[in-house]
């Protein structure tokens, strides 16, 4: 018995350590933007290097508001990828429904191809989509971005909400259509309040996605009108100075970047864990 409780404890401080050493490896550099962020550009690159700097400014931050158009990449971003996860989770939760609830023929094979869109390299349907928006006035759009990521995330959600929608016992639905409940009632009123942890889970990772995401307004989004903050930053890199690439500059728009994911996590924490590991029944 003693020698199970030792190796128990020796096991336990073994994860821990190990945890210690992950979570150090994970904030470490989110700790190097911030203080690059709050650091004058002269002392970024003193040597040694300062890890705990003394001096600390809102200049970078300032800096960076008039170097790009902030506001408006700001609220082109948070269009974009809230439009987007509505779009998909929406989508998603129809398709899904269907996929779960209705028998049809060839509903398998339609999963399949699903699944293997998920597969497909999003930067192989740039050209194709980039003419099709040029013909169909979609270029240069914060709609046909949203159109363009919904399309891309979408297909996860499908395969995520199956699941859970699965879990949704059928006798449930069954009575309510014995009673009189339509089709809109059975999927509003029973099945949606049921899957919410799922809906919730699956919304904060398609905004992440969404709000990360670079390639689509990089390449549809022609002026500043449509421009989002991840192109903000690759314009903001480009600038040059006396020590190369304005690093202060960068880590500035970094840590705002970074803030509303982090709140968006911190509301929804209950939501997710709840969609993550209860899942759909309560």
């Amino acid at each position: 018995m003693i020698a199970a409780r030792m190796r128990w404890r020796t096991d336990g401080t073994i994860l821990y350590f190990l945890f210690l050493i992950y979570l150090f490896v994970t904030l470490l550099p989110f700790y190097w933007i911030f203080i690059s962020s709050v650091t004058p550009r002269h002392r970024l690159f003193s040597i040694p290097p300062l890890y705990f700097p003394r001096y600390f400014t809102t200049e970078n931050f300032l800096k960076m508001q008039t170097s790009i158009p902030f506001e408006l990449y700001l609220r082109n971003s948070l269009i974009f990828a809230l439009s987007a996860s509505a779009f998909s989770v929406l989508l998603g939760f129809f398709a899904a429904y269907a996929f779960a609830r209705i028998r049809f023929r060839g509903s398998s094979v339609l999963l399949l191809l699903f699944l293997l869109s998920i597969a497909l390299p999003p930067i192989t349907t740039v050209i194709p989509l980039y003419e099709l928006y040029g013909k169909v006035g979609l270029l240069n759009t914060i709609q046909g971005m949203v159109i363009a990521m919904g399309s891309l995330i979408t297909p996860f959600t499908i395969w995520v909400l199956i699941a859970f929608i699965k879990q949704v016992p059928v006798e449930i639905e069954e009575a309510a259509s014995i009673d009189g409940a339509s089709f809109l009632r059975l999927l509003f009123g029973i099945s949606l309040p049921l899957i919410l942890p799922a809906i919730g889970t699956m919304f904060v990772i398609n905004f992440i996605t969404s709000w990360n995401e670079l390639l689509y307004p990089l390449v549809f989004a022609v002026d500043a009108q449509s421009k989002t903050l991840t192109v903000g930053l690759t314009e903001v890199a480009l600038e040059s100075t006396a020590y190369g690439k304005p690093w202060d500059l960068m880590s500035a728009l970094s840590v705002i970047m970074i803030i509303p994911a982090i709140v968006l996590v911190i509301l929804f924490q209950r939501t997710i864990v709840e969609g993550l590991t209860k899942g759909a029944i309560k």
